[in-house]
């Protein structure tokens, strides 16, 4: 048998099913989804730009991060779509910005690492 699973059923039944109920798979895959945005190497670095910048465009990221602009864009929605950051038009400019969701998870990311050191 595997090591990572018990030879012997030893349920504590109270205190599992305790936790079982107190879980929230919504908000489990919420915060999945918005760990997952920022798992890819360019999206990191394109919101620590912005955590940097606090509000750029996406001509500026594109700059900073060296890549292409149809590709910071595409990591933007990604971003934006899991609630890391928002966007706002001026006249034929989009700016963007991290989100407070954004800000506080990249912290705890940044902190883990400092940790992880």
């Amino acid at each position: 048998m595997a090591d990572d699973r018990c030879d012997l059923l030893c349920l504590d039944l109270p205190r599992a099913e305790t936790i079982r109920t107190s879980l929230n798979a919504e908000a489990a895959t919420g915060a999945a989804t918005r760990a997952r945005a920022l798992g890819d190497g360019t999206r990191m670095t394109v919101a620590l730009a912005l955590r940097e910048g606090g509000e750029l465009c996406v001509c500026d990221l594109a700059w900073i991060t060296e890549r292409a602009e149809n590709l910071v864009g595409h990591h933007l929605r990604v971003l934006r779509d899991a609630g890391l950051a928002s966007s706002r038009r001026d006249g034929k400019i989009v700016f963007y910005s991290l989100t407070e969701t954004g800000l506080r998870l990249l912290d705890a990311l940044r902190e883990i690492e400092a940790l992880a050191r």
